[in-house]
């Protein structure tokens, strides 16, 4: 079993634990896994993603696809249509699986189609604007400005004799 040591990055972060689980837990599970069906994962912007499932032989009222909080489900269900004729070779997968999906923050479903036996689920990542960084200003003050040069509402030495 492979293990991957996380330590170094560990002592160094603070918040990152679920994250470093997740990969030691990817490790794991992927030692000699069911590769079935296969898939793509593919990033077509800075904040957008496609997932590409090939289900020949599914319709799509065989797949459910449920989202929830950090997690895509994919799940076919095996259909017990009889072929017309005996079959002499059985090459097409028609069992039943389930594939997961770890999602980041923020990540959600767009949309899913299905074409030519190739599942197509588009995802977005939607940062919340409340979560997006901010500048943090020091001393309290709420807002700095600029201030050019002649409007600070100094004289420059024309001192009026009093």
């Amino acid at each position: 079993m492979n293990r991957m040591d996380f330590t170094p990055y560990r002592r160094s972060t603070v918040g990152f634990d679920r994250l470093f689980d997740l990969l030691e837990k990817q490790v794991r599970n992927n030692g000699g896994g069911d590769n079935y069906p296969p898939f793509n994962i593919e990033r077509r912007g800075q904040d957008e993603y496609r997932i590409t499932v090939a289900v020949a032989g599914f319709r799509a009222e065989d797949i459910d696809i449920t989202a929830q909080q950090n997690l895509l489900v994919i799940q076919g269900r095996r259909r017990e249509d009889e072929p017309e004729g005996d079959l002499l070779h059985v090459g097409i997968a028609n069992r039943g699986f389930e594939r997961r999906f770890e999602l980041a923050d923020f990540v959600r479903v767009d949309k899913a189609d299905l074409a030519d036996g190739l599942l197509v689920i588009d995802l977005v990542r939607e940062v919340p604007e409340a979560m997006k960084p901010k500048k943090v200003q020091i001393g309290g003050q709420r807002k700095l400005e600029v201030v050019k040069d002649g409007e600070a509402g100094e004289d420059h030495g024309t001192a009026d004799a009093a």
